[in-house]
């Protein structure tokens, strides 16, 4: 739950860029929220069950998951990633039939990278690929496409407010990594929070906070003022900065996601906000 904000803000934030430009499909809009909302159910399952048969959760900081925990036997939490995933392909064929066949090539990546994050003989989350896929697919893709299936056009602030999601996601990534470098180090799994080594992990996680604030500044400069509103969503990521800057670790990282998730929910809001009224 503390991670849904990934999916639903670059959906808000592609439809508020809609907002104003002729031929808008709105009914759209709800199934790009249910493909993006799908294939983030579909990667949490996907990397339950993978991380789970590989044993790198057999100690784990954070909360429980459903195959190391024995909660769920491993082929049904592989069933479930892939009925997640099928629900996202479902509604992703509708979109592609109103506008254009190439989102199926789209949609194709985006499962297979959601799958590969953790599954398969070279997951590229034990490479410390994991925020490529996340800002590529969890914001530009997904902020980028919703704006795209209501009006067939791209505008270049799209991809601006694409930047600051995926940058927002990518923050969200990092506490849950920097979490468990312990764990993910024992068990051979190299991150990014562990190739960096925490320090500079913990200024990854600030640099992210500012990437998304500029994104604001920018799409406001190209036209869209209102998105300037994002920045003020920095002021309720003043706690979850303090304590990573801190030092907080393990357990203690726990509601930092929460945090996080909520500076999402809130920049999503404001930006969104902003934006269709500008």
């Amino acid at each position: 739950m503390r991670t849904l904000p990934a999916s639903v803000v670059p959906v808000a934030l592609g439809a508020a860029v809609a907002v104003g430009e002729g031929g808008a499909r709105w009914w759209t809009v709800p199934l790009a929220a249910l493909v993006s909302l799908a294939l983030q159910v579909g990667v949490n399952y996907a990397n339950d069950y993978s991380d789970g048969v590989r044993g790198t959760d057999d100690v784990r900081v954070g909360p429980p998951r459903l195959v190391a925990s024995g909660l769920a036997a491993p082929a049904a939490v592989k069933r479930a990633a892939f009925a997640a995933f099928g629900v996202a392909a479902a509604a992703g064929l509708v979109l592609a039939a109103v506008t254009t066949w190439w989102l199926v090539l789209v949609g194709i990546a985006s499962v297979l990278a959601a799958w590969g994050y953790t599954g398969g003989p070279a997951p590229y989350g034990y490479l410390g690929l994991g925020e490529v896929f996340v800002f590529v697919f969890f914001g530009l893709v997904a902020t980028a496409g919703t704006t795209y299936v209501v009006v067939e056009r791209l505008p270049a602030v799209t991809w601006i407010l694409g930047a600051g999601a995926g940058a927002l996601a990518c923050a969200l990534l990092v506490v849950n990594n920097l979490r468990d470098v312990p764990t993910d180090r024992l068990a051979g799994k190299r991150t990014s929070a562990v190739r960096l080594g925490e320090a500079r992990t913990r200024v990854l996680y600030v640099v992210l906070l500012a990437v998304a604030g500029a994104a604001a500044v920018a799409a406001a400069a190209a036209g869209r003022e209102g998105a300037a509103a994002g920045v003020l969503a920095l002021a309720v990521a003043v706690p979850p900065v303090r304590a990573v800057r801190s030092g907080a670790a393990g357990r203690d990282l726990v509601p930092v996601l929460g945090a996080t998730g909520r500076v999402q929910l809130v920049y999503g809001v404001l930006v969104a906000a902003g934006v269709a009224l500008s």
